[in-house]
């Protein structure tokens, strides 16, 4: 079959919409078995965690899902948190390129940008899942608007940075960079705003002692760039795998970059954690017992190995010892990184919440400690989100050819 011509032009050049729908229906309908296959099996994934979700809403949330009045959130916040950091640390990165000029960082541009609304999506798709009566939100977000709740600037923030993001792909696709620019430099400013106001949601709540502080939106963001930097690299690496092309100098050298900056942010957040612990045993005593189950109790083992060792260390060490060059470790390195953070996610969410709120009025008949543990219902909303992430990626990289992108 002869190769079709790229609907990705240069500046100069003139794309219209029906050029790249037309162009990438073609690409779609071009694909091979396997292609199709996998693309089958997650959509088939797909399909079934939505009947669960379905199923649950029909239910009720309280017989399905493991959540309780003492805990609320479960594995589904957690699940939307890890998709939208995901999501915004691909911008974050991305916009180091393609914003800011830097040219080592152009080449992940179009990919990155497109797996930041696959994800933030995916996100999307959990917490509707979450809320006992989703579409409330999308009425009374805007017909009651509440500035002073962290909640309501959440779901504002994070629709405008969607919206923006949506017209900077498309105008990527376009050859219109110089509109692209702008997009993303507003994609990027409602970006930090949004996953700041996320991390504030949880550090301005003081009767959460383990969450409460204000180093908290500051942490969000940098963990955000570190997911976005994993996320960088292993669907490059699975994408140029994939399509069996060989990845030119100027994609190695850019995924060189990104490993470099991934190693600065795992520094920071493995500084972050320590000074965390430190200063959590200086707190109260409901911090001190949140501490504890943490780092001795329930939840060492998500702690020691999937946290510090998945997360942090073992990355950290691959990433080293691969130069920044060999890019099979850095994708190792990406693989448990990914397995990390999702533990981290769920740790920092249920660990927050497991000291009851009762305990220091000494009630005898209620525990101090209390527990959680997501239905299946639960997990497979989560399956089902990473189902769709690597269905819109399959796609994604056959119907845009890779991403291909331009120095400009």
């Amino acid at each position: 079959m002869s190769e079709k011509k790229n609907p990705v032009v240069t500046e100069g050049e003139v794309t219209t919409f029906s050029q790249i729908w037309l162009t990438s229906l073609l690409e779609f309908l071009s694909g091979t078995r396997t292609f199709y296959f996998l693309v089958g099996i997650a959509a088939l994934v797909v399909l079934i965690a939505a009947m669960f979700a379905v199923n649950a809403m029909y239910i009720g949330y309280r017989h399905t899902y493991g959540v309780t009045r003492e805990i609320p959130w479960g594995i589904l916040i957690s699940g939307y948190i890890f998709f939208v950091l995901t999501s915004s640390g691909l911008c974050i990165v991305s916009s180091i390129g393609h914003v800011f000029g830097v040219k080592s960082f152009m080449p992940i541009a179009k990919r990155s940008v497109y797996l930041s609304v696959v994800t933030i999506v995916a996100g999307f798709m959990v917490i509707f899942f979450d809320l006992e009566n989703p579409f409330r939100l999308l009425i009374w977000n805007t017909l009651s608007p509440n500035p002073t709740s962290n909640i309501w600037w959440m779901g504002t923030l994070y629709g405008a940075y969607l919206f923006f993001m949506t017209l900077e792909f498309l105008l990527l696709l376009l050859g219109r960079h110089r509109y692209a620019r702008v997009f993303g430099l507003l994609v990027l400013i409602f970006g930090i705003a949004a996953y700041g106001n996320l991390g504030a949601v949880f550090g301005m709540l003081y009767g959460r002692e383990f969450w409460y502080g204000p180093y908290m939106p500051i942490y969000f963001i940098a963990s955000a760039a570190a997911s976005g930097c994993t996320a960088i690299i292993f669907f490059t690496y699975l994408g140029y795998k994939i399509t069996a092309e060989k990845m030119d100098r100027a994609m190695e050298l850019s995924l060189q970059a990104v490993g470099k900056i991934w190693a600065l942010f795992l520094t920071v957040l493995m500084f972050f954690i320590t000074w965390k612990i430190i200063t959590g045993f200086a707190g109260g005593e409901g911090k001190v017992l949140a501490l504890k189950e943490w780092l001795i109790g329930k939840y060492a083992l998500n702690f020691w190995l999937f946290e510090v060792g998945f997360g942090f260390l073992i990355p950290f060490f691959l990433l080293l010892i691969s130069g920044f060059k060999n890019l099979n470790q850095m994708f190792a390195a990406s693989v448990f990184a990914f397995i990390g953070f999702f533990f981290m996610r769920f740790d920092f969410l249920v660990v927050g919440q497991v000291v009851s709120h009762y305990f220091e009025f000494k009630v005898t008949d209620f525990p101090v400690i209390l527990s959680y543990n997501p239905s299946i219902y639960e997990i497979m909303i989560i399956i089902g989100a990473v189902a769709f992430c690597i269905m819109a990626f399959l796609v994604g990289e056959k119907v845009f050819k890779g991403h291909k992108t331009e120095i400009h």
